[in-house]
């Protein structure tokens, strides 16, 4: 078993082992992870034999956390895939017809048109989502960068990611995905909520990835995945903005966005774990400072104390931002008893 390698803003892949440490030392036998995310760090926990909740208010990041961390067993098997592959006379055609030329080409369109179709087809909600999350990260693979804020032919080199279809991205991906399915003898459950909808009841810890808003980068993640986002659910119930030339979803709005609520927002979620152990995740040049961090838990638990690590993150607002001194920071993680 091993969990797919993950392009994802804010991703916490590459300092696994630094949260996997500390997570190590503390005694809990259930966990939520509230901002799952790319669900590396609920896949880590769920690996470390602990019952998870993994929670996004994301769907393409739900349909991951329950393809890897719910799931105990499902798999696509060699006919499923074969007729997820198969094209869908039945397949609507809005993203043919809507993104095609913008982001991937009207053959690539096609494939995630009739893919989605197939799809819902299945009898299996785990299938489901395991289709789900395959097709999500081929899109991805086959972005440059990863992300949907630009159209057009830009940052497109010789990269083998690039050069794939998204059809064969998406054979690759339901090889991966069936390869991290794995047992932990654990009921966990994924969940597509807003995380003060969440119950903290039966939970012994919880880890907070949150978004949260820096002087270098905004935290709107709905911008840079909103192809996906709206995929998940073939943009029904989402509001489309035509008027873009990104064809993107309007945003979902957010106090964690805002230098002025930020601190509101982080006490409020405090305190609705307060009876859990809080583990946060958060950036040295994140608003709120670290020192106002370590005031806002002390308000709701006895202990807290810091560790860090060095980090780089590989997303700025704009191209010209990658690779910037600002993208280095020192990666925190509160531990809060």
């Amino acid at each position: 078993m091993s969990f797919p390698e993950t392009k994802y803003m804010g991703s916490k892949q590459s300092i696994l082992p630094f949260i996997v440490e500390h997570l190590g030392r503390l005694r809990f036998g259930s966990a939520m992870d509230a901002f799952s995310g790319s669900g590396c760090v609920g896949y880590a926990m769920k690996s470390l034999g602990k019952r998870v909740v993994a929670n996004d208010f994301h769907r393409f990041a739900y349909h991951i956390a329950k393809a890897t961390i719910e799931n105990n067993s499902t798999r696509l098997s060699a006919d499923d895939l074969a007729n997820l592959l198969r094209p869908n006379p039945r397949a609507r055609t809005f993203v043919r017809d809507t993104f095609a030329g913008l982001y991937f080409s009207e053959k690539d369109c096609e494939f995630i048109d009739s893919t989605y179709a197939n799809i819902l087809e299945m009898g299996s909600d785990l299938k489901k989502s395991l289709g789900l999350a395959a097709l999500c990260r081929a899109c991805v693979k086959k972005r440059p960068r990863g992300i949907f804020t630009f159209v057009g032919n830009k940052g497109r080199d010789g990269r083998r990611d690039l050069k794939l279809s998204v059809k064969q991205q998406f054979i690759e991906a339901v090889r991966l995905f069936n390869h991290a399915v794995f047992s932990n003898k654990q009921q966990n459950v994924a969940t597509c909520l807003d995380v003060f909808d969440t119950s903290p009841k039966g939970i012994d810890l919880v880890y907070i990835d949150s978004p949260y808003i820096s002087p270098h980068s905004d935290c709107d993640y709905t911008r840079r995945y909103h192809f996906i986002e709206g995929l998940c659910s073939y943009w029904e119930g989402v509001q489309l903005q035509q008027d873009t030339v990104t064809k993107k979803c309007r945003s979902y709005p957010t106090l964690f966005r805002s230098a002025q609520t930020a601190g509101e927002v982080f006490a409020r979620l405090f305190e609705h774990f307060r009876e859990c152990i809080l583990v946060v995740s958060y950036g040295s040049n994140g608003i709120p400072s670290r020192e106002e961090m370590v005031d806002l838990l002390q308000e709701f638990k006895r202990k807290v104390r810091v560790e860090e690590t060095s980090h780089k993150y590989s997303f700025g607002n704009h191209h010209h931002k990658v690779g910037r001194n600002n993208n280095n920071v020192r990666e925190f993680l509160f531990i809060a008893v």
